[in-house]
């Protein structure tokens, strides 16, 4: 998988976000790269302590910092920018529509570093460009599945191809829960380690069923029958039926599906005729639950089962 980056440019063209960019200075910089989505208010960096500087980050300049470059003494000004811009910063973005002191215009300009204002304070513009930076550039993926929301558990859908995930969606569907994404999963990696799943635009709210075509789930269901997103949350493989596999048949020991570097709680449950999959999926959900509030049935038997057989010899009978 590519890196992911911005350049600076990219920030100034943004219109879905709101981040009201406008560049001051420093025009040669604009294909300065931006690669990670976290930002750094250089406070100390600005009194000439750059030790933990971190240039590759966006710089926000608030209230706070402008007040404090504008009363220094020139020279005292003249050292702390020309230090701090020594370094190769992506670029300084001024918040609630501040005019950037002189010094600090003339010292980007000359080393190519752009200075943007915005008119949103410090906080709320933290806030969009952090969310901005995340949505497109954090790892992301897709995946052939089904995208669920049981019981406020997302549960992704694996399988192969006519095994029948679409169709046991569906169902679930009639049982009110709700779909995400059918056939094609997008999924973003959301720090520090979630994974957020969507359909991709054309198949959003939309599910084949082999037969009958291609439906619209929030027309034929109502707008509580989807969503637009989901965190999931495991990830439930349907399998062929083989008689000759041993299956779990405890559900002590957790197994788990890596996606982006995140490893989701993983079930196999086998597919054959006469087995209900919507309601072994909904107990999946519940049980999820419990476990994540930490009780966990299955090890919690194993034990007692244990402790039992221990303090009862072996060859002891009940009659």
């Amino acid at each position: 998988m590519n890196e992911r980056s911005l350049s600076i440019a990219d920030f100034l063209d943004d219109v879905e976000y709101g981040l009201d960019l406008r560049l001051i200075t420093g025009n040669r910089g604009l294909a300065n790269r931006v690669f990670t989505p976290r930002i750094q208010k250089p406070g100390l960096a600005l009194t000439g302590y750059t030790e933990h500087l971190h240039p590759d980050r966006i710089q926000i300049l608030g209230i706070t910092e402008i007040s404090y470059l504008n009363q220094l003494p020139e020279h005292a000004a003249e050292i702390c920018i020309g230090k701090i811009c020594s370094f190769p910063v992506a670029c300084f973005i001024v918040t609630t529509g501040l005019e950037p002191a002189p010094l600090l215009k003339t010292c980007a300009e000359k080393a190519g570093i752009p200075v943007l204002v915005t008119s949103h304070v410090s906080s709320v513009f933290i806030s969009l460009i952090t969310k901005y930076l995340e949505e497109r550039l954090l790892p992301s993926t897709h995946i052939h599945g089904v995208l669920v929301d049981v019981l406020g558990v997302g549960i992704l859908l694996l399988g192969k191809s006519g095994i029948g995930k679409s169709e046991c969606a569906l169902d679930l569907i009639l049982h009110g829960h709700r779909l995400v994404a059918d056939d094609m999963v997008q999924i973003k990696k959301k720090m520090p380690a979630a994974l957020v799943g969507n359909a991709a635009e054309p198949l959003k709210y939309h599910m084949e069923i082999r037969g009958l075509g291609i439906i619209n789930i929030k027309d034929l269901f109502g707008v509580s029958s989807i969503r637009e997103k989901k965190i999931i949350d495991m990830v439930l493989e349907l399998v062929e039926w083989d008689p000759s596999h041993e299956y779990d048949r405890l559900g002590i020991d957790d197994m788990v599906y890596s996606i982006l570097g995140v490893e989701l709680h993983h079930l196999k449950i086998p597919v054959r005729p006469g087995r209900n999959l919507t309601s072994i999926i909904e107990v999946a959900a519940r049980n999820f639950v419990l476990k994540g509030m930490g009780y966990h049935p299955a090890r919690e038997f194993h034990e007692k089962l244990l402790a039992r057989m221990e303090s009862r010899p072996l060859g002891d009978e009940v009659e």
